[in-house]
């Protein structure tokens, strides 16, 4: 163990639990969120739910592009952070932070100058109660694009430096802005979609306001400088895109297989569909371990590789997984025991609730089984560089096992959203195959990314 004194001290136990623990909270924060805003939105009409349902699916394409501009970035920062290398570390954060910020406006000028007809090419079919919905939505939502990116970006600052309190903190609040604000909208001010757009958009500029100020202090070992925001640095920039093209690319598949599975469930009839909407949202909650350990593994991982110890880097590597099964396995049973109380809250029959349980019980067993190391485990692969293969794997998993077995066992073998259930896991097993005998061969060690 001797060997690995200098980054246990780092990554103790204690330290890598002061990490992790924030990290879970902020992310069950926001899942609570995201149900109470769905609660409080579905007071102001059906067409203000549908409306938000279905731009947010929209949303969730640009939220997806920034959070993998910042994982990217994540990835260069904690390199150099492991190397001690202040001066670049704080170059790429300010690089990650121009780019973002120019991209992201670029985005949100391009959506508010074309939102009606991306809303009619995406969603022509709906009432016009529906689409005006959509259209205030989109509208307001736009305008916060920068600032979610903004917020990324200062957030893979102190990720990287393994100051999750920081960002849990400042979640607290953005979520304690939104849920006030979505109240006062719908209820005291009465302005249906609007009245939850707002405090959405207030929400995020107050989070990405209090990071960046917060990201400037030159008491971290990495801040933001005023001297790298005002011009580009195409090689640093290459660095951080070498890791967030893969990534945008492999989630915005990941968006469009999701699509295509809508279409799929949309055909099993109103029973199905509604118990794989409300399985899906016990999914989300119980999917939130394996979730909060991958930036885990891009900082311990990416700190270890910028050192060039890949010893460290194997020994952490075993340890972070051995952790995420722990963690996962433990929440995931928590969450299935208490299914039935969840469901208690909604009034469905028998039989869709007999089913709800059901798909959550295939989700569970192997959100803890494999799940660890096809999404923590390829994090981590990520932050040592070796996104081509990632990418390409999770792509080629997607669409050839999730997305065509969907079919097959949902529709041709009649299992309906079972079949579906069951594709999902064969797609994370498949990955957790391939992505744990990457990392046995040790190829992975062989990639730089500065």
């Amino acid at each position: 163990m001797e060997t690995h004194s200098l980054k246990t001290e780092r990554f103790s136990n204690k330290a890598l639990m002061a990490f992790i623990v924030p990290l879970f909270c902020e992310q069950f924060l926001v899942m609570l969120v995201g149900i109470a805003d769905t609660l409080i939105v579905s007071y102001a009409g059906e067409a203000a739910v549908s409306g938000v349902s279905l731009v947010n699916q929209f949303n969730n394409i640009f939220i997806y592009l920034y959070a993998a501009l910042a994982s990217g970035g994540a990835v260069v920062i904690s390199q150099y952070i492991g190397r001690r290398d202040r001066a670049n570390g704080s170059k790429s954060s300010s690089q990650l932070l121009l780019f973002s910020t120019v991209f992201s406006l670029v985005m949100a000028v391009l959506v508010l100058a074309f939102a009606r007809p991306i809303l009619s090419l995406l969603f022509g079919q709906v009432e016009a109660d529906v689409m005006e919905a959509c259209m205030t939505y989109l509208r307001i939502s736009a305008y916060s694009y920068p600032f979610i990116a903004i917020y990324n970006s200062g957030a893979a600052i102190f990720r990287s430096l393994g100051k999750t309190k920081v960002t849990m903190v400042i979640s607290l609040f953005s979520n304690l802005i939104n849920v006030v604000g979505n109240l006062l909208g719908v209820f005291v001010f009465h302005a249906g979609v609007a009245g939850v757009a707002w405090p959405s958009l207030i929400a995020r500029a107050f989070s990405a306001l209090v990071i960046t100020i917060l990201a400037f202090s030159p008491k971290n070992d990495v801040s933001y400088q005023k001297e790298w925001l005002s011009k580009f640095s195409w090689s640093m920039l290459q660095r951080i895109l070498h890791i967030a093209i893969p990534n945008g690319l492999e989630d915005g598949i990941f968006q469009l297989v999701k699509v295509g599975l809508s279409s799929i469930v949309a055909m099993f009839g109103t029973l199905q569909i509604a118990a794989n909407g409300v399985a899906q949202s016990i999914w989300s909650m119980a999917a939130l371990a394996g979730v909060t350990m991958s930036p885990v593994f891009i900082t311990v991982i990416g700190q270890c590789m910028g050192e060039g110890d890949i010893e460290n880097a194997k020994f952490f590597f075993k340890k972070l997984l051995k952790i995420t099964l722990i963690f996962s396995s433990v929440w995931n049973l928590l969450i299935l025991a208490g299914c039935p109380a969840f469901l208690g809250v909604y009034s469905l029959s028998a039989q869709t609730k007999a089913l709800v349980f059901w798909l959550v019980v295939i989700h569970n067993v192997f959100n803890a089984l494999f799940f660890p190391f096809s999404g923590a485990l390829a994090a981590g692969l990520r932050a040592a560089g070796d996104v081509r293969f990632t990418m390409i794997v999770s792509i080629c998993s997607t669409v050839f096992i999730r997305l065509v077995f969907s079919w097959l066992l949902g529709v041709m073998f009649r299992l309906g959203v079972i079949g579906v259930a069951l594709a999902m896991a064969m797609d994370w097993g498949v990955r957790a195959v391939i992505f744990y005998g990457r990392f046995r061969s040790g190829k992975w060690s062989q990639f730089k990314v500065i």
